[in-house]
């Protein structure tokens, strides 16, 4: 059988495995597996790579940096700022909103994962948002948004990941790209989120007593440090991205237990239980996504694929737009890591054919992704805050794409002036 043919059979395997509703850990390694078997390509070899795609230095980042987002979230510490962010917002209407927002993007310099600050704000907010009179789907669209930005503000796991796999592309330089990207995604939520309040009259907080500033500012002033203490640490050298991740579970640690005295053995040992499974749900699918890469790879089909489309569009504007399209369209129903396995090695020979720079393309493709977290039908934050909402994900439908056509203006300023990425890194001499 020839290689094209079974490049066929291993998309086509892959689809119809999604379709049918099998995990996509399971469909990634199944659908290589059956086709490394097909293409004699030595089954002995799959747990091999199984192991190496995992055993590797930096991914330790990972499951720490889920650590810390938990830790952070069981400390109460989101409600420190929450009260300090609503001292700085005020009492107006689309306020706690844009609250929720600014909260979810400080995290974002904690945990660097979508789902956790999203869990962390919305157990806060949610019922407060709700009992301001925002409707459910309002609420869980919005916090699910502000969520998002966690994987562009550093410290990311969707950037750990993307170093991994393109080793020309630091993890120092990314967290460096990412920050302005993130910053502005933010803005544009809250201003979106502002105006949808106001247009649709919804939510009423002006009657709620604006918090003390510098009472806030005290009790919030630990949970604000630890970004500034994490990412300094990075940029002055003093630890690897990998160290930065334990560092933030140490703090973490140290201010639950003897600042906030919230974190009792009962509540740590299960802080590490959830920190266990979240951490095995990704790298399980880290671990079999190498066997559908090591099977496409050895097949040379995203090659072909990729010389494909550069041989039919010519433009850089225009695969521009396509990348972004066809990522859009796959956020909808992939996961973030997966959608790196699976696309990234066909974007890396379109990368290199217009010579673009690799930081600034994975946070192209990270934005996209963010973008992913955030809207229906899988969109990973928002089952999150459907949860505490207790609502359905339809109901948050017109709120979600609401907020993506904000947040898509971001995408669309960082994909055609790439200045705003790269200036950062560039100033720091990454």
């Amino acid at each position: 059988m020839s290689y094209d043919a079974l490049g066929a059979i291993l998309f086509a395997l892959f689809v119809f495995l999604l379709l049918a509703g099998v995990p996509l850990a399971v469909t990634l390694g199944l659908a290589g597996t059956v086709v490394v078997a097909f293409a004699d390509l030595g089954l002995s070899s799959v747990p091999l790579n199984v192991y190496n795609s995992i055993s590797k230095y930096p991914l330790l980042a990972i499951p720490m940096f889920v650590l810390a987002g938990i830790i952070f979230e069981r400390a109460g510490i989101a409600g420190s700022m929450v009260r300090f962010a609503s001292s700085i917002v005020g009492p107006r209407r689309g306020g706690l909103a844009a609250t929720a927002i600014l909260v979810a993007m400080i995290l974002g310099g904690i945990s660097g994962s979508g789902p956790a600050a999203s869990s962390a704000v919305g157990a806060v907010m949610i019922p407060q948002m709700i009992k301001a009179g925002y409707p459910r789907g309002f609420a869980a669209s919005v916090v699910a948004a502000g969520g998002s930005t966690d994987i562009l503000i550093p410290p990311s796991i969707a950037f750990v990941i993307y170093s991994m796999l393109v080793p020309a592309a630091s993890v120092p330089a990314l967290f460096a790209a990412g920050m302005v990207p993130g910053v502005l995604a933010g803005l544009a939520l809250i201003v979106g989120s502002i105006w949808l309040a106001r247009r649709h009259k919804v939510g009423n907080e002006a009657d709620e007593p604006r918090p003390p500033f510098w009472k806030s500012l005290r009790e919030a002033i630990w949970a604000l440090m630890a970004p500034v203490i994490i990412l300094g640490s990075l940029r002055t050298g003093v630890v690897t991205p990998t160290e930065a991740a334990v560092l933030a579970v140490v703090y973490g640690f140290a201010v639950g237990v003897l600042v906030y005295r919230s974190l009792s053995w009962r509540t740590i040992y299960e802080i590490l239980v959830e920190a266990c499974e979240i951490s095995a749900v990704i790298l399980t699918i880290l671990a079999l996504a190498s066997v559908f890469a090591v099977a496409s790879n050895a097949l040379g089909t995203f090659e072909h694929m990729a010389n494909f489309l550069v041989g039919h569009i010519s433009s850089e504007v225009l695969m521009l737009l396509a990348i972004n399209l066809i990522l859009l369209v796959a956020g909808m129903f992939i996961d973030g890591i997966s959608i790196f396995f699976v696309f990234l090695p066909l974007f890396i020979p379109i990368m290199q054919h217009f010579h673009w720079d690799p930081v600034w393309f994975g946070v192209l493709m990270t934005l996209n992704i963010a973008l992913g977290q955030f809207h229906p039908p899988v969109g990973l934050n928002l089952v999150v805050t459907c949860k505490f909402a207790e609502t359905s994900m339809e109901s948050t439908t017109y709120w979600a794409f609401a907020l993506v056509l904000f947040m898509a203006s971001v995408l669309a300023l960082c994909t055609f002036v790439p200045s705003v990425v790269m200036w950062l890194p560039r100033a720091l001499g990454y």
